[in-house]
C-alpha cells in the first residue's frame, strides 16, 4: 500500500454548507482516500491519501467547480551535474506534502515549483539539502552575476593547476611516438597526482558521497570510483614493485581524467552561461532610477519609489524606466530588444511608451502606467524564464532513461571488470578497462541535450520579437501543418482607408471629403483625412457642419452646400446612383462600406462614391506565401461578411475561407480543422482567445497583452504576419537541435561503452571523450543564437 499524507487543502469558491459537502464527495471519489473533512470556516479541506494523489485531489475539486489556490515557487540549486541529479531533486521535492508540480533545469541549475498556498518555502530547501545538494531562493541579478563569475574564476584556476600537475605525468605517453623513453619515478608521480586526485578532484568525492547517502548514483560518484581505482591499483603496484624495477602505474590517467572533466565543466559553464544571455539582456534594460516631475521639481528617485501616474522626464538617449503614456515632447524609441521591432518607433503625446526602451532625440514627459512585475518588460522576461524552465515533452524519456543510467553503468563496469578477469586477462588489465567504462559513461550530455537546445532557441526568439510560452509549444509548433489565420488586426490593420474612390475629379471630391469631416473622430473621417494628408491634399474650412443622424454629414464648402453619408442619404436626397450603380454595386459584394459625395441645393448631384475597407498588413502576403513554400496550408477564419474575407484570402493567396463565423463558434472551427492535420491560430488574443486556446498551437499577434499570454502558446509582441512563419522556422531549427543533441549524448555512449569495455579506449581518452559530449552538445545548442527571421531585417515603411 502507498504511504499516506495528510493534505490540507485551501479552497476558495465555497459560500454554502451544500458547496462543502460537494467537494467532500468530490474528494472521496479519488482513488486511495482514506479519511476527507471540510471546513467551510477556514475554507479548508484535509484529506489523507497517498502521497502521489494530490494531482488527483486538484483535479476533483476544480471539476466539482471551485478552486484551490497554488503558487509557483523559484529554487536556486547547486551541486548538480548531470540529469540523474536533475531527477533526483524532482522526486525529493515531489514527495512533498503540497507540491503539484516539479520542474528542475539542469543548464540554468534552477527548480521550478508549484505548490499549495501556505507551504513553507524553507521545507522545499530542507528537502533539495537532505538529497544531497544546495537551494536557496533565488538571488538579485547583481548578487547572482557576481557569484557565476567567481565560480567560474574558481573553476579556471582548478582546471589550470590540474592540467599543469597532470602535464609532467601524461608527457612520457605524448613523447613514446618520437623514440624518447622516459619515465618519472613512482615517488614523482605519487606528488603530481596526490593534489590531483585528492584536493582538486575533492569536489568529485563530496558529491558522490551524497549520492550515496541519498540511495542514487551521478557523473561524480562514476567519476570518483574511476579514477579512485586507477589511483589506487598505481599505489598496489608500486607496493608491490620488485626492488629497482619501475612499476607500471595509472597515476597519469587519474590526474588527466580529472583535469579533462574539470576543463568539461568549465567549458560547459561557460556555454550554460550563454545560453541565459537572454535573460541577462532583458534584465539589464531595467533602469534602476528615474527622475520625477512634482509641480515642476525635477528629482532623481530609485524604481521602487515610483507610484502608478507619477510624471516621469526621460531624456535623450535614456531607457524608459516605465510603461506609460507621453504627456508632452516629441522622440522615436528604439524598441528593439524588447518587440524586435528594427527601425526607431515615432513618439507623440497620446503613444504608449514600454519601459526598457531607448529614448531617440527628444526629451519626453511620461505618465506611468505599470510599475514592477506588472510591465511588458517584466512580463516578458517571465515568459522566457518559464519557457526555459519548462520541459519539452520528449524530456520525458531522457528523465527515465537518466534513472537507471547510472545504476546501469556501475553494473556494466563490474561486469567489464569480472569479463576480463575470467577470460585470463590480468587484473591490471580488467580494472582499467572498467574505469575506461565509468569514465566514458557520464551523462551530462544527456541531461544538457534538451534544456541547452530550449534556452537558446527561446532566447534568440525573444530577441526579435517572438515570445514562447512553453517547450511544448516550442515541440509542437514544428509539426504545424495548418496555419488558421484571424482577419482584423492579424491580416490587415484594423482600421478603415479608402480602397477605391469614383468622380469626375478625385482630388476635388477628396478635399471637399477632408472638409466635411475635419474635427470628426469617426473612424471613416480619419480614412479621409488620412488620404487627404498622403495625397498633399489642402483641406478647406466648413461652415454650418451638422450631423445627419444615422445618414453622414453636412455643410458648407467654397460656397457649396455638401453632404458625405450612405445610400439612405442618397435616397433621401431623390438622387440615382447612375453610372456608379454597378461599381457601387461590386464594392458592395466585396464588403466594402461605401460614402456618397452630394452636392445639394436647386440642382443636387452625385460628385464621388468612396469604398472603405480594412487594409492589408506590410508582409501579410510574404507571410503566407513563406507558409506555402514550407507546405503549410492557410485558412481564414473571420465573423466578417463573405465577401470581404473573399476579398482578402484572394489578395493574399490563403487556401480556405471561414466567413461569418461567430466568435463562440470559432474554436469549434479549429477544433474541426484539428481532425486532419496540426494547428496553428494567430489571433490578436483577446476575441479569440477561445479559437487560440483550442489550436494544437496558439499564436497572439502584436501587444502582449494577459490574455494573449495566457491563452496562446506564442505571442508576437508586434503585429508583423511574417513573424508567424518565423516562429515555426526557429520552433523547426530548436527541435532539430534537440534531436541532434540527443542523437550525440546517445551515440557517444552507444559507442564508447562498447569500445571501452573491449579494451579499445583507454581512461584518458575516456575521460577527454566524456569532456567533450557535454561541450559539443552545449555549443551546438549555441548555434542557434545565429538565426534570424527571413526576409525581416527591416520593417517595411
Amino acid at each position: 500500500m502507498p504511504a499516506s499524507t495528510t493534505f490540507d487543502l485551501p479552497i476558495t469558491g465555497m459560500t454554502c454548507a451544500s458547496c462543502a459537502g460537494r467537494v467532500e464527495r468530490a474528494l472521496r471519489k479519488v482513488t486511495g482516500t482514506e479519511q476527507v473533512s471540510v471546513n467551510l470556516a477556514t475554507e479548508q479541506a484535509r484529506v489523507q491519501a497517498p502521497a502521489e494523489s494530490l494531482p488527483a485531489l486538484l483535479g476533483a475539486v476544480r471539476e466539482a467547480g471551485y478552486s484551490v489556490p497554488t503558487r509557483t515557487v523559484e529554487l536556486q540549486l547547486g551541486g548538480m551535474t548531470c540529469a540523474s541529479c536533475a531527477g533526483r531533486i524532482e522526486r525529493a521535492l515531489a514527495k512533498l506534502p503540497g507540491v503539484e508540480q516539479v520542474s528542475v533545469n539542469l543548464a540554468r541549475e534552477r527548480a521550478h515549483v508549484q505548490l499549495l498556498q501556505g507551504v513553507d518555502e524553507t521545507l522545499l530547501i530542507s528537502a533539495v539539502e537532505k538529497a544531497g545538494y544546495s537551494a536557496s531562493l533565488p538571488r538579485s541579478l547583481d548578487d547572482e552575476q557576481h557569484l557565476a563569475q567567481r565560480r567560474l574564476r574558481n573553476e579556471r584556476l582548478a582546471v589550470g593547476a590540474a592540467l599543469l600537475l597532470a602535464l609532467p605525468l601524461v608527457l612520457p605517453m605524448l613523447l613514446e611516438p618520437f623514440g624518447l623513453h622516459w619515465m618519472l619515478p613512482a615517488w614523482a608521480q605519487f606528488v603530481l597526482a596526490t593534489p590531483v586526485q585528492f584536493v582538486l578532484g575533492a569536489r568529485f568525492y563530496v558529491a558522490a558521497a551524497k549520492a550515496v547517502r541519498a540511495g542514487a548514483g551521478n557523473m561524480d560518484l562514476l567519476v570518483a570510483l574511476g579514477t579512485s581505482a586507477g589511483y589506487g591499483l598505481s599505489l598496489y603496484q608500486w607496493a608491490n614493485a620488485h626492488p629497482g624495477m619501475q612499476p607500471h602505474l595509472y597515476f597519469e590517467a587519474s590526474a588527466v581524467v580529472i583535469a579533462l572533466v574539470l576543463l568539461g565543466k568549465y567549458l560547459e559553464s561557460r556555454a550554460k552561461r550563454q545560453t541565459a544571455s537572454a535573460i541577462r539582456a532583458l534584465e539589464a534594460l531595467r533602469p534602476e532610477r528615474a527622475v520625477r516631475v512634482s509641480e515642476g521639481v525635477e528629482q532623481e528617485v530609485a524604481i521602487n519609489q515610483l507610484r502608478l501616474g507619477d510624471r516621469v522626464l526621460v531624456k535623450p538617449g535614456e531607457r524608459f524606466p516605465v510603461d506609460g503614456q507621453v504627456l508632452e515632447g516629441s522622440s522615436h524609441a528604439d524598441e528593439a530588444l524588447i518587440s524586435g521591432e528594427s527601425l526607431p518607433v515615432p513618439k507623440q503625446p497620446g503613444d504608449t511608451v514600454t519601459g526598457g526602451a531607448i529614448n531617440g532625440e527628444g526629451r519626453l514627459l511620461v505618465e506611468t502606467r505599470a510599475l514592477g512585475t506588472e510591465t511588458v518588460l517584466a512580463r516578458i522576461i517571465r515568459l522566457v524564464e518559464d519557457a526555459q524552465a519548462a520541459k519539452a515533452p520528449i524530456q520525458k524519456l531522457v528523465d527515465r532513461v537518466s534513472q537507471v543510467f547510472v545504476p546501469a553503468v556501475l553494473m556494466l563496469a563490474l561486469l567489464t571488470l569480472l569479463g576480463w578477469w575470467l577470460a585470463g586477462a590480468a587484473l591490471e588489465t580488467a580494472l582499467i578497462n572498467a574505469v575506461a567504462v565509468l569514465v566514458i559513461a557520464c551523462p551530462c550530455a544527456l541531461g544538457l541535450a534538451t534544456p541547452a537546445a530550449i534556452m537558446a532557441g527561446t532566447g534568440v526568439a525573444a530577441r526579435h520579437g517572438i515570445l514562447i510560452k512553453d517547450a511544448e509549444a516550442l515541440e509542437r509548433a514544428h509539426a504545424v501543418n495548418r496555419v488558421v489565420f484571424d482577419k482584423t488586426g492579424t491580416l490587415t490593420s484594423g482600421s478603415p482607408r479608402i480602397v477605391h474612390l469614383q468622380a469626375v475629379d478625385q482630388g476635388q471630391a477628396l478635399r471637399l471629403a477632408g472638409a466635411l469631416q475635419r474635427g470628426s473622430e469617426h473612424p471613416l473621417a480619419k480614412a479621409v483625412l488620412d488620404a487627404c494628408a498622403e495625397r498633399g491634399l489642402d483641406v478647406p474650412q466648413v461652415s454650418d457642419s451638422q450631423s445627419l443622424t444615422g445618414r453622414g454629414i453636412a455643410g458648407h464648402v467654397d460656397n457649396l452646400e455638401l453632404a458625405l453619408g450612405n445610400r439612405r442619404l442618397l435616397d433621401e436626397s431623390a438622387l440615382s446612383p447612375g453610372e456608379l450603380a454597378a461599381n457601387a454595386s461590386a464594392w458592395e459584394a466585396e464588403g466594402r462600406t461605401l460614402s456618397w459625395l452630394i452636392e445639394r441645393g436647386a440642382q443636387p448631384r452625385v460628385l464621388g462614391l468612396f469604398a472603405f475597407g480594412d487594409s492589408l498588413k506590410p508582409g501579410a502576403a510574404e507571410a503566407i506565401g513563406a507558409l506555402h513554400r514550407r507546405g503549410i496550408s492557410s485558412h481564414l477564419l473571420t465573423g466578417d461578411n463573405r465577401g470581404s474575407a473573399k476579398v482578402v484570402a484572394e489578395a493574399l493567396g490563403i487556401d480556405d475561407v471561414h466567413a461569418e463565423v461567430l466568435p463562440a463558434d470559432k474554436a469549434a472551427t479549429v477544433t474541426a480543422l484539428k481532425q486532419d492535420g496540426v494547428v496553428a491560430m494567430v489571433g490578436d488574443g483577446i476575441n479569440d482567445a477561445p479559437a487560440l486556446a483550442a489550436a494544437d498551437i496558439g499564436i497572439a499577434m502584436g501587444g502582449g497583452t494577459d490574455v494573449a499570454m495566457q491563452a496562446a502558446g506564442i505571442t508576437l509582441m508586434r503585429g508583423d504576419p511574417r513573424l508567424v512563419p518565423a516562429a515555426l522556422e526557429i520552433s523547426r531549427k530548436t527541435y532539430a537541435k534537440i534531436r541532434q543533441n540527443l542523437f550525440w549524448a546517445f551515440i557517444y555512449n552507444l559507442v564508447g561503452i562498447p569500445l571501452a569495455a573491449f579494451g579499445f579506449l583507454n581512461p584518458v581518452l575516456a575521460g577527454a571523450a566524456m569532456a567533450l559530449s557535454s561541450v559539443s552538445v552545449v555549443s551546438n545548442a549555441l548555434l542557434l543564437k545565429t538565426w534570424k527571421p527571413a526576409n525581416i531585417d527591416q520593417e517595411t515603411p
